[in-house]
């Protein structure tokens, strides 16, 4: 314990997980110090400005400064060497075979041996493949030192509630060292939410086998919303329906133009690769991958189509770059895999994203970025709908009309409002909606009651 009271904790890393963990275990009363390499980030969140975009993760670092009991450093060793527990929290991006690659993990682990106090506990709270903590302990060569995994379950653009308000918090020891684990658990000790402790490989299968299965269901939807186009029935009615049953839940069944993220797709992909290593077939899990990028390929149909058949030299707007609403982040994002295959068709592409002030290397290259949601209309044929900002259901829809030269408006997240559309006169097209029904439902009664769908 330090003068401040509370555990000292080192967080290496501030990214979307370091960060959001160093700000609320601080919220919580611990005393954290956070770490990572590059000087310009640690040099911008000493200033009390937040180096990502996530709901109330500016609050957090502003409060935990002021305290004293928030602080930024650069370099791991800084600050692990006072630390009664050290959270890792490093990138572990798919590798060339798919597996994830933990060159900076280990790098990392291998760098703070000699100096972490006697007694330490050094947490794992990256995804990584099971057998990892039992990797760490071995590099770490420290028998006074517990190792622990202690899998994240953020969500980016709730990632700050999701860490306040969990479902439940997995903590997995390597070896037998349960008091290590224990140890981690009192960090959450003031929230509210059942804790699961158990051995490390459980700890790291949790994780994985709990993203794998979202992306599973995922697809099944987005299958589900293909065949409700062909045989007239409607998505929004078949989940709400099979949302009812307990047994199912209305989570993750909203169909999409593929799912994205830091997280899903290389942590399907990985858990591909364990299993294959074992000599263990997944063929479902292959199947929802599979199944995920023939769905960009689906949304390519369904322009292609809108336009005349012929996507060379077709302008297009895209609405929305992110992999979802409420983040900046565009790794793996749906929308630039769809970009990629309009512009290897010749399409030309406009683009407006709430969040992309201008081009990314690597990212956008296919793309015009523009500074309006109308500025990218101008001229084009057709309206992509990509990632559902609350902002582009407030669009001036009959402006846009104005502005475009073409009448088709393809919503890949069926965020928009049909009959807003219609009367701006524009062809709508949806996911799972047949197009005698346009989209249109009755609202759900809040209490029970009848729910009479037009059509």
């Amino acid at each position: 314990m330090d003068e401040l009271g509370g555990t000292r904790v080192a967080v290496i890393g501030a990214g979307y997980v370091g960060l959001t963990t160093a700000g609320c275990l601080a919220s919580l009363g611990h005393r954290v110090v956070c770490a990572d390499v590059d000087q310009e980030k640690v040099n911008a969140l000493r200033r009390g400005e937040a180096t990502i975009r996530e709901p109330g993760i500016c609050e957090l670092v502003v409060d935990g400064l002021a305290s004293g009991r928030l602080g930024f450093v650069l370099g791991a060793r800084a600050a692990a060497s006072e630390a009664d527990i050290v959270i890792l929290c490093l990138p572990t991006p798919m590798g060339a075979t798919g597996a994830a690659d933990l060159t900076t993990l280990e790098s990392v682990v291998t760098g703070l041996r000699d100096v972490l106090l006697p007694g330490c506990v050094v947490v794992n709270k990256s995804t990584v493949p099971v057998g990892t903590a039992c990797r760490v302990a071995d590099l770490l060569d420290r028998p006074d030192v517990s190792v622990v995994s202690n899998p994240e379950f953020l969500r980016e653009g709730s990632a700050v509630h999701d860490f306040l308000h969990p479902d439940r918090i997995v903590i997995g020891s390597a070896g037998h060292d349960l008091l290590g684990a224990e140890r981690v658990a009192g960090l959450y000790g003031k929230l509210d939410t059942p804790v699961l402790l158990t051995d490390s490989a459980s700890a790291e299968m949790i994780k994985y086998a709990a993203n794998c299965y979202l992306a599973t269901r995922l697809s099944f939807v987005n299958t589900v919303a293909e065949l409700c186009e062909y045989l007239e029935a409607n998505i929004d009615d078949v989940t709400r329906g099979m949302g009812y049953d307990a047994r199912i839940g209305t989570s993750f069944l909203r169909p999409g133009p593929g799912w994205g993220g830091s997280c899903l797709p290389k942590d399907t992909v990985a858990l591909l690769r364990c299993a294959e290593s074992v000599g263990s077939d997944f063929p479902l899990l292959r199947a929802a991958i599979d199944t995920n990028a023939r769905q960009h390929g689906l949304v390519v149909d369904k322009v292609r189509k809108a336009v005349g058949g012929d996507l060379a030299g077709a302008r297009i707007a895209l609405l929305g770059l992110t992999f979802k609403a409420g983040t900046d982040d565009l790794r793996d994002s749906p929308a630039l895999a769809i970009a990629e295959l309009l512009a290897a068709e010749g399409a030309e592409l406009l683009g407006y994203d709430p969040t992309v002030n201008g081009p990314v290397a690597g990212a956008t290259d296919r793309v015009r970025i523009m500074g309006t949601a109308y500025h990218a209309a101008s001229g084009a044929v057709a309206v992509m709908l990509l990632t559902e900002w609350p902002e582009f259901r407030a669009l001036d829809w009959a402006r846009i009309a104005g502005r475009l030269g073409g009448r088709a408006v393809i919503d890949t997240r069926n965020h928009l409002d049909p009959l807003t559309l219609h009367r701006a006169g524009l062809s709508y097209q949806g996911v799972g909606r047949p197009a005698s029904q346009h989209g249109i439902q009755t609202p759900l009664p809040r209490t029970g009651g009848m729910v009479r769908t037009p059509g």
